[in-house]
């Protein structure tokens, strides 16, 4: 068995690629739901009731969505150009602890210009968090995945310190967590009672921005080919140092906007369990996408009806919600081997 390159690749085959990763997926984890005791129909037409079957199930889902599409992005930039950015993660908590040193009236901004301030603050804590680890990629080679990664636990460690210091909020009864943001600072609510904000139209707005930028600039040219061959991009006269590292900068601050999002738009405040892992969650997001940044949209919607499912699949026929991240991962997997099934044709011998 060998496989070989296709010479052409139809739409069709393109599209109903992911669905059919997802229906594959969604009968793998069938195994798992029999075996917990329960009827496959029943957990999962509990699942899609729970994420979409009323306004606030649907509303919970685009809450949860919101940042997955900020990480999501964030990862896909990065992956375009081959710069693997595991780091989203403390990137978000970066935009997050921004927020709070301007956003909770210590410092005097005027209210006018605090949410425009708080955004671009976010988006720059997000990018200079990541700069440390693409400046060593670029000058000395470093492994991009093992910094990235671990600045994720120094990042958690300090935000740590700081909410049981000097950030604690002293009005919050002993718990660790900052004070909250000025009322003037908070992104509205899109629908009146629901947790859904103006976080997500934010997140779709730069998503169109983005795949705008990469189909019609040159450094989104650049960004691509560097991402197919270094070698050749430099041969071609390109500065694959610069196109790294401005795309670590975009990357990094998408991931933080999602900080950003979570406390102006949600949580009102920082905490040290601001995200359950939206940072590592937004891989999975931008490869199910196939680094699309439009499909991040699509690829995140999904992914937050399979977790705000879960828990409505868990308490009505008693599944462990545990189950959202098996089919999570399994979809991935799936997914990869579909796309590969797309690209290439499978000669036997």
């Amino acid at each position: 068995m060998r496989l070989e390159p296709r010479t052409e690749v139809s739409l069709s085959r393109f599209i109903f690629a992911p669905i059919v990763a997802v229906i594959t997926s969604l009968l793998l984890c069938s195994g798992l739901i029999i075996w917990s005791g329960a009827s496959v129909l029943e957990a999962y037409w509990m699942m899609l009731t729970g994420s979409i079957g009323s306004a606030f199930a649907l509303a919970e889902t685009l809450s949860r969505a919101t940042p997955l599409i900020f990480t999501g992005l964030a990862a896909a930039v990065a992956f375009r150009a081959r710069f693997w950015n595991i780091g989203a993660e403390g990137q978000l908590y970066a935009g997050a602890l921004m927020v709070t040193f301007l956003g909770t009236g210590d410092m005097n901004i005027h209210g006018i210009l605090l949410p425009t301030i708080l955004f671009i603050g976010s988006f720059t804590a997000g990018s200079l968090w990541l700069f440390v680890p693409s400046l060593i990629k670029v000058k000395f080679q470093v492994d991009e995945v093992v910094t990235t990664l671990l600045l994720n636990f120094v990042m958690l460690l300090l935000v740590s310190l700081l909410l049981e210091g000097p950030l604690k909020d002293p009005m919050g009864l002993g718990w660790p967590q900052g004070a909250p943001v000025l009322e003037s600072a908070e992104l509205p609510r899109l629908f009146q009672g629901l947790r859904v904000h103006a976080g997500l139209i934010i997140a779709i707005i730069l998503a169109i921005v983005i795949w705008q930028f990469q189909i019609r600039t040159t450094l989104g040219y650049e960004m691509k080919a560097v991402g197919f061959s270094r070698d050749a991009s430099q041969f071609a006269g390109m500065r694959v140092g610069k196109i790294l590292l401005i795309t670590a900068f975009v990357s990094g601050g998408l991931a933080g906007l999602a900080g950003y999002s979570e406390v102006t738009g949600l949580k009102g405040n920082l905490t040290l369990d601001l995200s359950p892992g939206f940072g590592y969650t937004g891989i999975v997001v931008a490869m199910l996408a196939q680094l699309h940044p439009l499909g991040v949209v699509g690829s995140a919607f999904f992914v937050a009806c399979i977790f705000v499912g879960a828990d409505a699949m868990s308490r009505s026929v008693g599944v462990p919600n545990y189950i959202a991240d098996v089919v999570v991962a399994s979809s991935l997997l799936c997914m990869l081997v579909s796309m590969l099934q797309v690209k290439y044709r499978i000669r036997w011998k």
